[in-house]
């Protein structure tokens, strides 16, 4: 199966030469990703990549990947954290009618990470959702994928603050 997801880095200060790692990358196996550079001091890659699960795909990505760029900070896998559009643009509703299945099922719709003007989910959590009720549509290696960005998200998030409560 086909799994779609994206790798968010900061490079460390002493990263090589954009051009230099881009190429690297490639050699390493990442040419499955296009890579954005857009902003500094950041790498996003973004992976079409086969496998036999979007654990095993997501897990090779990161090898490589560290293999080129040892000192790298991963920020985020995704899909991961969304919104209502982009829950609504996956499923094929408009943001209005997302909003209305939220605020008519308050009660069993999925807690946000954040509230507010831009509140977050996390992905599977609103998939889970979905699918517990019925009647919604999705690619189907998305739930798989967004699951394992999500634990390995929690498991950064974890790390880090466990290795900040240390300093």
């Amino acid at each position: 199966m086909e799994y779609t997801f994206t790798l968010k880095y900061q490079l460390a200060d002493d990263a090589e030469d954009r051009d230099l790692l881009v190429e690297r990358l490639a050699v390493a196996g990442c040419d499955d990703a296009l890579i954005g550079l857009g902003i500094a001091g950041r790498m996003a890659l973004e992976f079409m990549r086969e496998a036999l699960s979007a654990e095993q795909a997501i897990e090779s990505a990161l090898r490589q990947v560290k293999s080129v760029m040892p000192s790298a900070r991963l920020i985020e896998v995704a899909p991961d954290y969304v919104g209502l559009t982009d829950v609504a643009d996956l499923i094929g509703v408009s943001r209005q009618n997302m909003r209305k299945l939220m605020l008519t099922h308050y009660q069993s719709f999925p807690l946000p990470l954040s509230e507010g003007n831009a509140s977050l989910w996390h992905l599977a959590d609103v998939l889970g959702w979905l699918e517990h009720r019925g009647g919604y549509r999705w690619p189907p290696a998305v739930q798989e994928t967004a699951q394992v960005a999500l634990n390995i998200n929690l498991s950064q998030q974890i790390a880090r603050y466990h290795n900040d409560d240390r300093e």
